[in-house]
């Protein structure tokens, strides 16, 4: 807990999916609180002419996207804290992928806690252990 899973313009390169694990990591842990050991992320790449943003291909524009959604227990991150946390995202795949359109985006979804959780045990019986 959490698991985040990525969207990427472009091709598969697994030195770009290590700069978006760093970075991933890094904000999670630093922003949200979240553990290390916890944190579980896929990255799925999408073609440039695949991906659409006002009917216009990302190979038309020129330009690169991201889409990701995390999913966190309910009630354990602020407001400021989820934004904080989508700047800094929307910033550090700036920095990765470069000329980034605006329309990209970040979810990130509060899970109810007797909803959620890994290991076959919901996050509301971990909290009550």
């Amino acid at each position: 807990m959490p698991i985040l899973k990525v969207k990427v313009s472009g091709r598969k390169s697994a030195e770009q999916s290590e700069e978006i694990v760093a970075l991933l990591m890094d904000i999670t842990g630093r922003i949200l609180g979240k553990k290390a050991e916890d944190t579980a992320i896929t990255i799925e790449y999408i073609d440039p002419d695949s991906w659409f943003v006002g009917g216009e291909t990302l190979a038309d524009t020129g330009q690169n996207s991201f889409y990701f959604d995390i999913k966190i227990t309910d009630e354990t991150n602020t407001k400021a804290e989820k934004a904080h946390y989508i700047r800094e995202a929307f910033a550090g795949f700036n920095r990765i992928l470069g000329n980034l359109h605006a329309k990209s985006y970040v979810h990130v979804e509060d899970v109810r806690a007797t909803s959620y959780g890994y290991g076959g045990e919901t996050q509301e019986f971990r909290y009550h252990q």
